[in-house]
C-alpha cells in the first residue's frame, strides 16, 4: 500500500508516521488496521487501510471495529480505576471486602492490586472450562472464587490471559450493581464518544473486521502446565473470536471491540491526568497512581521480564519515557499512554501476527512519539 492508499489524516510534522503505517501494508503484514496518536487530548493522527475481511472485499472503514483481544485489559482497568477514584473502591483492599465468596482456598488475602498487576495467582481456571462457560458469568466467576491460587498471591505476576476480566468486573459489579460493560459504556465509552464495546450491540456488528488467524502461532515461552492452562482453559482461537456470542459477552479481560481512535481516545483521559472535552473524569493522583510499580521480574505465563502497574505495564526501554502505560492484545494490537507528554497512541488491526514481539504496531508509534517530542504543529 502506498502512502496515497492510507486514509485519514496527520498532524503537519508526521509524515512519517503515515508511511510507517502504510509500510506494514507494503510488507504483507497486514490485511486492515488503523492507528491513533492524541496529545492534550487532541487527535493529531487518525488512520486506517486496508481490507475488513481475509478475502479483501471489504474496505477498512473509518468506523471499522474490530476485537482487540487483551488491549481491552486497560479498558477493564480504567473502569476499575474510575470507581477507585471515587472512593467506592480500595485498590489495596482484599477483594473479599467486596466479594465475600472470593475469601475460600486461602485467598481473604488477595487485594485488588494483586488482580490488576496479575499477581493473585489466579491465571487461570483449575476445573476445565469451553469457550461456552465465558458466556456464563456466574459459572466463570464463581469457579475462581471458590478455587485456591496456583502461586502465592503478590510474589510474581503470571498474566492473567482471560480471568482478569472476570475478577475485576465481579468486584465492580458488587459495588455498583452493574456490569463491567455497563459501567465503562455509561461512564467512559458514551461521554468520550468514544466506538469501544465491552459487550457489543448486535446493531454494530456489520461494522466488525473479521480476525484473520496468523500463519503460525509460535508458542509464548516454554511449555508449563501453568502456561498451557492460561492460553488453552478455555482454547481461543480466531474461529471463537469471530462469533457473535464473543462479542456480545463483554469479557472484560479479552472481547472488547473498537479501533484505534476510540482506543487513543479513551486513553486521553489518562494521558491527559483525569480530564477529557474540559471535564474532570479521575484525579490526576489516581492517574499516576496506575504508575506504580506493584510487581516485576519474569512472568510466570509470558516467560518474559514484565514491571506490572495498576492495570497496565509501567514503561521500557523501548518507550517514550518513564511515565508511559501500555499493553497490547495477542495479535499486535497495542496502546501506550505517555503522562508527561500528556499522549496516547493505539493501533488495532484484524491480521494475528505472534502472540508476544508483534512489532507492527511500533512503526508507526515510534514515528509518532518523535514527532511529539520535537514539539510540532498542533493543527492536522
Amino acid at each position: 500500500m502506498a502512502d496515497s492508499d492510507v486514509q485519514g489524516s496527520v498532524r503537519g510534522d508526521m509524515a512519517a508516521v503515515r508511511a510507517a503505517f502504510a509500510q506494514n501494508f507494503a510488507d504483507g503484514a497486514e490485511v486492515g488496521a488503523s492507528f491513533c496518536a492524541t496529545v492534550d487530548g487532541e487527535v493529531v493522527a487518525d488512520l486506517w487501510g486496508g481490507h475488513a475481511d481475509a478475502a479483501r472485499t471489504r474496505p477498512w472503514e473509518r468506523d471499522t471495529i474490530v476485537s482487540v483481544y487483551s488491549t481491552t485489559k486497560t479498558m477493564a482497568a480504567l473502569t476499575a480505576l474510575l470507581v477507585a477514584d471515587r472512593g467506592e473502591l480500595d485498590l489495596f483492599a482484599p477483594v473479599a471486602r467486596y466479594w465475600p465468596e472470593f475469601a475460600a482456598n486461602g485467598k481473604d488475602g488477595v487485594t485488588v492490586a494483586q488482580v490488576l498487576s496479575h499477581s493473585s495467582g489466579l491465571s487461570g481456571w483449575r476445573e476445565p472450562m469451553a469457550p461456552e462457560d465465558l458466556y456464563d458469568w456466574e459459572k466463570a466467576t464463581a469457579s475462581l472464587a471458590a478455587q485456591a491460587p496456583f502461586w502465592k498471591p503478590g510474589t510474581a505476576s503470571g498474566y492473567h490471559v482471560v480471568t482478569q476480566g472476570f475478577l475485576i468486573g465481579e468486584v465492580v459489579r458488587r459495588i455498583t450493581g452493574r456490569s463491567l460493560g455497563a459501567v465503562f459504556r455509561e461512564e467512559i465509552a458514551e461521554p468520550f464518544a468514544a466506538d469501544f464495546h465491552l459487550g457489543l450491540p448486535e446493531s454494530e456488528e456489520p461494522r466488525v473486521a473479521e480476525v484473520v488467524p496468523a500463519a503460525e502461532t509460535p508458542p509464548v515461552g516454554e511449555a508449563t502446565e501453568l502456561r498451557d492452562n492460561a492460553a488453552h482453559n478455555p482454547p481461543l482461537d480466531p474461529a471463537v473470536i469471530n462469533t457473535r456470542a464473543w462479542r456480545a459477552a463483554g469479557i472484560g479481560a479479552a472481547g472488547g471491540v473498537g479501533n484505534a481512535r476510540a482506543v487513543a481516545r479513551v486513553h486521553a483521559v489518562l494521558a491527559c491526568g483525569g480530564t477529557a472535552g474540559g471535564r474532570r473524569y479521575l484525579s490526576e493522583a489516581t492517574c499516576r497512581k496506575a504508575l506504580e510499580v506493584q510487581v516485576e521480574g519474569v512472568d510466570l505465563i509470558l516467560g518474559i521480564p514484565v514491571r506490572f502497574g495498576l492495570g497496565f505495564a509501567v514503561g521500557g526501554d523501548y518507550l517514550p519515557g518513564p511515565a508511559t502505560l501500555y499493553w497490547g492484545g495477542s495479535g499486535g494490537s497495542f496502546a501506550v499512554i505517555d503522562l508527561d507528554a500528556r499522549a496516547s497512541y493505539a493501533y488495532a488491526m484484524n491480521q494475528l501476527g505472534s502472540p508476544l514481539g508483534d512489532l507492527r504496531a511500533f512503526g508507526p508509534m515510534s514515528a509518532a512519539w518523535d514527532a511529539v517530542a520535537a514539539g510540532g504543529p498542533s493543527d492536522l
